[in-house]
């Protein structure tokens, strides 16, 4: 019995075909040859749809039928879908596929790439598609592998540098040796004074070659033997420079599938009886040296200092400038503590930082500052180490030499060499563009709108930058957004 063009078709498992608009063969043909295809009017409304033979998932969209297809779309789609008709519309030929996101409400979205085709002499379209999926699922993944690499090399870029950092702070001296074959995998600078050598030189090379009468392979099997005995007996050497009486403390520990020993070098002739003279030395040196000294708070307060800083900023004693901040003495006030103390906290110290101290009387004298991160405590402090550059100064002026704003960037350029110019540009930039918030912030009590419009941001952007430099905590008693 034949159907007629209002009942629907029956497939070969008994379940009703979609909507078809009536294509009959067409409708059959698509079904083999699209895994979606959508029959729209001209003024964009769906008149039929024909999934894919086999594309279960495509079933159910008979609720599509006299709806517009831009409402089926998600935004991003639709003003692709109306390029595409128009380039259709014109006839321009080598017209491309488009790959269009449905979207039912809030339930599920999906991705189709259709092909575009006049059908009839009403100006109907008949959109061939395919299913774009397994593609898109396959691009999720493969962004979340990307993103998971990423996280895992800063994660492992972050580790390095901690690692780094206490290495080059320790005061101990640390080696670390490859349980295999006893070459130098890292040590630190005190480590390779003990060795009289320096990192460099005792970098990958045999432990045995820095030491008297020492084979490799006895030295790996005393160091091993030490490690794992209970006692932690140490192990007793010379070094080849100075013939210098070491004693060796191993740990034996497996990284990478690999075993290393990292080994603890005290000096057994007692050396480390010049820390004493040291610690004198220092003492003298900060009360009776020619260059003004300062120890501060992280915040800038000052806690000490020596005589040559009261005499650079005339003061009496120690008593009227202790607990004072250190940004009352410097021409660019808080600015230049900002820059100082960023600088100093990413890198652990800052060099030849050109600014001006200001006394009590408003006299402006120029220095060159240097500023040490010490981190080597609870509470960690800054310590100051400041010039006085008034007569190269004006020996420079007299020479057209550098002036001015120039000066300022010294600072930067001292970290030309212990650091990447990428590494320079990010840090110096990130500290410039927060004291430039900060600033603006501040010049227009705390309105953002204002701050926004100084900086030449939008209002969304300072908000991210706020965020991104922990600047979002300030009271906002005084916030007027409006």
């Amino acid at each position: 019995m034949e159907m007629t063009s209002n009942s629907p078709d029956m497939r070969e498992d008994g379940n009703e075909t979609p909507h078809d608009g009536g294509l009959g063969v067409v409708g059959e043909v698509l079904a083999a040859s699209a895994d979606l295809s959508v029959m729209l009017s001209p003024d964009g409304t769906v008149t039929s749809v024909v999934p894919g033979r086999g594309i279960d998932a495509f079933a159910g969209l008979d609720a599509w039928v006299g709806r517009k297809i831009e409402d089926l779309l998600t935004s991003e789609s639709v003003p692709k879908l109306r390029r595409a008709l128009g380039t259709l519309e014109r006839g321009e030929a080598g017209a491309r596929p488009v790959e269009l996101n449905h979207v039912d409400g809030e339930a599920w979205e999906f991705p189709v790439r259709y092909t575009l085709l006049r059908y009839g002499a009403d100006g109907s379209v008949l959109m061939a598609g395919r299913d774009l999926r397994a593609v898109a699922e396959t691009q999720s993944r493969l962004v979340q592998a990307q993103m998971s690499l990423e996280q895992g090399y800063e994660a492992r870029r972050e580790f390095d540098t901690r690692y780094r950092l206490l290495l080059r702070t320790v005061s101990d001296a640390v080696v670390f040796l490859s349980a295999s074959d006893g070459r130098v995998v890292d040590l630190n600078e005190p480590a390779a004074a003990l060795l009289g050598g320096t990192r460099d030189a005792l970098g990958g090379k045999p432990l045995s070659r820095a030491l008297k009468d020492s084979e490799r392979g006895d030295l790996i099997e005393m160091l091993t033997s030490a490690a794992v005995t209970e006692d932690g007996t140490p192990v007793e050497v010379v070094s080849l420079a100075g013939d210098r009486r070491l004693t060796l403390r191993p740990q034996l520990f497996r990284a990478g599938g690999e075993r290393f020993v990292i080994a603890r070098i005290l000096s057994a002739d007692g050396a480390d009886a010049q820390d004493d003279s040291l610690g004198t030395n220092l003492a003298q040196l900060y009360a009776k040296g020619t260059d003004a000294m300062i120890f501060t708070s992280i915040k800038g307060e000052i806690l000490s200092c020596n005589d040559a800083f009261l005499e650079l900023i005339d003061a009496a004693h120690l008593s009227g400038v202790k607990g004072q901040s250190i940004a009352s003495y410097l021409a660019r006030g808080q600015i230049d503590v900002n820059v100082i103390v960023d600088h100093a906290r990413r890198s652990g110290h800052l060099r030849a930082y050109s600014t001006q101290i200001v006394n009590d009387l408003g006299a402006e004298t120029p220095v060159e500052l240097s500023a040490i991160y010490l981190n080597d405590r609870t509470h960690p402090e800054l310590g100051f180490i400041l010039r006085d550059t008034s007569r190269s100064e004006a020996l420079r002026s007299s020479t057209g030499g550098i002036r001015g704003g120039d000066e300022s960037s010294r600072g930067v350029m001292e970290l030309v060499g212990s650091a990447t110019l990428k590494e320079i540009v990010a840090e110096t930039t990130e500290v410039v563009e927060k004291m430039c918030i900060e600033t603006a912030v501040h010049l227009t009590r705390n309105n953002r709108v204002a701050a926004a419009e100084m900086l030449g941001l939008s209002r969304q952007s300072l908000y991210v930058k706020l965020r991104k430099y922990g600047l979002l905590a300030r009271d906002t008693d005084t916030d007027s957004d409006d």
